[in-house]
């Protein structure tokens, strides 16, 4: 299936930076809400439903010999037509 960016950000950040924008996203799930991406003039809202799949990655991207690039990935996704998915529970994820 093609896949089609409806939005996209990227930027150098700083770590406090980055925990405000999760906090934030974090609220919005807890209270049900809409989540609403903005960046000067490209902006959309999602709204996810109450048990949406999430995915935590984390990745080394670059040569077996030498530095790469690492990574933690956070995704949330859903069916759009709101079927429910066929993801594997989550249950036993921990973050300290």
């Amino acid at each position: 299936m093609p896949e089609e960016v409806l939005f996209q950000s990227e930027g150098s950040q700083s770590r406090a930076e980055i925990a405000s924008y999760l906090r934030r996203v974090a609220d919005k799930l807890d209270a049900g809400g809409d989540i609403t991406l903005t960046t000067g003039e490209q902006s959309v809202t999602m709204t996810p439903p109450a048990q949406p799949t999430f995915e935590v990655k984390a990745e080394r991207e670059g040569p077996t010999d030498s530095p790469g690039e690492l990574s933690i990935e956070f995704e949330i996704e859903w069916a759009e037509d709101g079927e429910a998915g066929n993801a594997e529970s989550g249950g036993g994820l921990e973050i300290e």
